[in-house]
């Protein structure tokens, strides 16, 4: 498989997408956050969630899996909680309406947590984590999502990648951002090495009979992720249980889909996909000061502890991303040519420019 990238300028590539997100009658504003969604990714490095996913997009809409104009509502609410009906829309814009509004809850409340129910693929999870923390706030975001994943001692896709992200303000340091699956890997990286005939760690999969296995084509054919750990010995039931308590909280307790019956993006089904998202306002518990010195003070003791033999950094989550998108803001995103095709196929069908994607020098 080549290698051959181009660089893209961030700013033409979100317009972009956002153009063919209207063109497929997604509302203009609508239009934007998702292609905004999809830039971020490419953006932070998560390529596997960014725009070279767009062409899925494009089809599930045109065939009326997804909802471009939902009339998203609040089914129940306390003061300080929510359960919302998605209406089948597009993930990011469910979400982004639902985060907003449990931070506006816990400006009053100093805490809010919602459920989302009747949802889709809402991207990255940081994208509505990281909305918290201009507001200074504490932001948590789940969701489920469709099985890939088998139980420790299973063999069959039982249950999602289901990832946490949890974002948290700090002083002079940059904030804390993890972004994580439950599995060990995603179903992406399997699919890679099986285009390059590459094995795969017997960690990271099994076949059909339940047994690790290091050829990617028969995990991603018949086989299964294994959750983050890996086998038992190495402690994948914890990652298990991880995604075990994302499907419960995200899943379960909203009316959502859960375990084997979310749809997957990939198939002509509707996923209802549900969601979890929380905001904590600090100053609810201490001074805003005295919290985000603390985490500068926590930031620096992790930084500055002893490194490994031949390691000359310790990083936070977050850092790296948040340096990769200044350097791709900078200097572009790079995208494969094989994912920049699959952009101008989409463009040309729908009618939207693609020059800027057919005139970069590989880089």
């Amino acid at each position: 498989m080549s290698t051959d990238q181009i660089r893209v300028n961030a700013e033409e590539l979100r317009a972009f997408v956002a153009t063919v997100f209207e063109k497929l009658g997604v509302p203009s504003k609508d239009a934007f956050t998702t292609a905004d969604s999809l830039i971020k990714a490419d953006l932070r490095g998560i390529e596997s969630h960014g725009t070279s996913r767009l062409p899925r997009y494009v089809y599930r809409v045109e065939n009326k899996l997804i909802n471009t104009s939902p009339r998203i509502k609040i089914v129940r609410e306390s003061p300080s909680t929510m359960l919302v009906d998605g209406d089948n829309g597009l993930g990011q814009i469910v979400g982004v309406w639902t985060m907003d509004r449990c931070i506006e809850k816990a400006r009053s409340t100093g805490i809010c947590m919602a459920t989302v129910k009747n949802s889709n693929h809402f991207g990255i999870a940081a994208y509505y984590s990281m909305r918290a923390l201009k507001h200074n706030m504490i932001g948590i975001s789940l969701t489920n999502s469709q099985p890939l994943v088998a139980p420790t001692f299973g063999k069959q896709r039982t249950i999602g990648t289901n990832p946490i992200s949890v974002s948290v303000p700090a002083g002079r340091e940059k904030p804390f951002v993890l972004d994580m699956a439950t599995s060990i890997v995603p179903l992406g990286t399997i699919s890679v090495h099986a285009k390059l005939k590459q094995p795969i760690n017997e960690n990271w999969a099994v076949n059909k009979d339940g047994a690790p296995t290091t050829n990617p084509e028969e995990a991603e054919k018949e086989g299964a992720l294994m959750p983050l750990g890996g086998p038992r010995i190495t402690g994948g039931h914890k990652g298990y249980g991880l995604s075990t308590v994302v499907d419960i909280v995200s899943g379960v307790l909203s009316g959502a889909s859960f375990a084997v019956t979310v749809g997957s993006p990939f198939e002509h089904t509707i996923s209802n996909i549900g969601h979890f998202f929380a905001a904590i306002d600090i100053q609810a518990f201490r001074p805003l000061d005295e919290f985000k010195s603390d985490m500068d003070e926590l930031i620096r003791t992790l930084k500055n502890s002893p490194k490994a033999a031949g390691q000359n950094r310790i990083y936070i989550h977050g850092e790296i991303e948040f340096e990769m998108e200044k350097n791709r803001i900078e200097h572009g995103i790079p995208v494969h040519e094989a994912f920049a095709k699959d952009l101008i196929d989409v463009g040309k069908k729908l009618g939207v420019d693609t020059r800027f994607l057919e005139k970069k020098e590989k880089k």
